[in-house]
């Protein structure tokens, strides 16, 4: 009979707690996502997303460590981002930021990324992602 020691149950939760997390550096390379600005903040750990283009949306419902996929590139969202302390925002369809935006991701630390994609179709492969 094999019994399970605490130590190798410790081991194995650890095993499993550090090898699923993803930074927001390997979402960046996996997804091929443009970096805007906010690099100090690639180390970032992802614990989920969220998708909304409503900051008061984001403001009461999205989670500390999210991925947030907008369509907004204003000013606003960077408030709204060290508010909630999300990993890094993510502009879809080829929007960029603003330059007082960038200026703000950059002070904050938070990686504003771009892709060309639909917020859909990056929010479903950010999901996938986050799933392995």
């Amino acid at each position: 009979m094999n019994f399970l020691t605490f130590s190798t149950f410790v081991e194995d939760i650890n095993h499993l707690y550090y090898t699923s997390i993803m930074k927001v550096s390997d979402l960046v390379q996996q997804l091929n996502l443009t970096v805007f600005g906010g690099e100090q903040g690639l180390a970032n750990e992802i614990s989920g997303g969220y998708t909304s283009d409503l900051l008061s949306d984001v403001m009461g419902f999205a989670d500390t460590g999210n991925v947030w996929i907008t369509l907004q590139t204003h000013k606003n969202i960077m408030a709204v981002a060290s508010l909630k302390e999300v990993a890094a925002i993510v502009l879809v369809k080829g929007f960029k930021p603003d330059n007082d935006t960038l200026e703000q991701a950059n002070e904050e630390g938070i990686p504003l990324l771009g892709t060309n994609e639909q917020a859909f179709d990056i929010t479903g492969k950010i999901y996938c992602l986050l799933q392995k």
